[in-house]
């Protein structure tokens, strides 16, 4: 495909692009095709062709071509079609819409659309060539078949040898150009993101190093409070472990506590001593908790008892188990 010389659009000069794809080489130029347009001048009036824009007639074409004995005929005339002619035993053709030319030629044994808007030559099998060249003339291209011998060219002598193969149609160039100016404006877009996201990940690196800060902190906090909870009750088990002996032995019977107030109602003007100092002289220094507990359910009920005195009432203590929150009330 690369040894295809192929003319690709360049301003209004399709015409030019045409017959050089056709003869494959640069044979023609702008100033070639309006001198023969101006030697037409005295013929034909200016309606049949715009030399000074570019765009050249049929008749510019078919008298450039004639310096090459090469003869235009129309596709779908009556002569043409009476001669009932398979098109692809022809060697070229000619297609035009309004103001625009573009070639079809066989090169080896192979057809190739050579339209210069293109973006290179597109492979055209046998099969299909009948069916494009209907669908152009449906569409309003006028088709012409070119008829003489065409120049020799490089392309045509390696494709009779070796077959063309073509993977991707090419596109029209205004579509290219639009996707390259896509391509080039996402790439541009994506390199603002990549520049945004790079910002961004740093922010949050730095957060989420926060975020592991703190919890990780707030986990020291709360295993040095387990701790210290730990330590507490293990002092705690120690200590009432350690006071449980101590105390069980000196612990009061259920006739003590009556035995006291009866020596302490022997002398009523005495006070209660309601002091830790008496306590402590009574039960010892090794009373414990329980010792002392006692004690003070003794004196309370000590004052309760001095109180119905005085009321006219008398408390029968209990003989079994003493239960510090059990008695009973009787009248003198």
């Amino acid at each position: 495909m690369e040894s295809i010389f192929h003319e690709k659009q360049e301003g209004s000069l399709c015409a030019q692009h045409c017959l050089n794809n056709l003869l494959q080489g640069e044979y023609f130029s702008p100033v070639e095709l309006s001198s023969v347009a101006h030697q037409l001048l005295h013929v034909f009036t200016a309606a049949f062709w715009k030399y000074d824009s570019g765009f050249f007639s049929i008749q510019v074409i078919s008298n450039a071509l004639k310096v090459w004995g090469l003869e235009l005929i129309l596709f779908n005339s009556p002569e043409y079609q009476r001669l009932r002619i398979n098109p692809i035993n022809e060697r070229s053709f000619i297609c035009n819409y309004k103001e625009y030319w573009f070639t079809v030629r066989k090169l080896g044994k192979q057809w190739f659309n050579l339209n210069s808007l293109l973006t290179g030559p597109e492979l055209v099998s046998d099969t299909y060539l009948a069916l494009f060249l209907a669908q152009l003339q449906q569409e309003g291209y006028s088709v012409f078949v070119v008829k003489g011998d065409l120049p020799d060219c490089e392309a045509d002598q390696l494709l009779q040898m070796i077959r063309a193969q073509q993977m991707h149609r090419p596109k029209p160039i205004g579509e290219e150009l639009a996707q390259l100016k896509e391509q080039r404006v996402h790439k541009t877009d994506l390199e603002r993101v990549l520049e945004a996201n790079d910002g961004s990940a740093m922010l949050d690196e730095d957060e989420e190093d926060l975020q592991r800060a703190l919890a990780l902190s707030c986990q020291e906090i709360d295993m040095e409070d387990e701790e210290a909870d730990l330590r507490r009750a293990i002092q705690l088990s120690i200590n009432i472990s350690q006071d449980i002996p101590r105390t069980s032995g000196t612990n009061l019977t259920s006739e003590e506590p009556w035995k006291r107030r009866e020596q302490q109602h022997s002398h009523p003007c005495e006070r209660p001593t309601t002091s830790s100092g008496a306590l402590g002289s009574d039960l010892g220094d090794a009373m414990g908790e329980e010792d002392m507990l006692q004690a003070a359910v003794t004196m309370s009920l000590e004052t309760v008892r001095n109180d119905l005195k005085t009321q006219g009432k008398k408390i029968i203590p209990l003989k079994n188990n003493l239960d510090i929150h059990t008695f009973q009330h009787y009248p003198v």
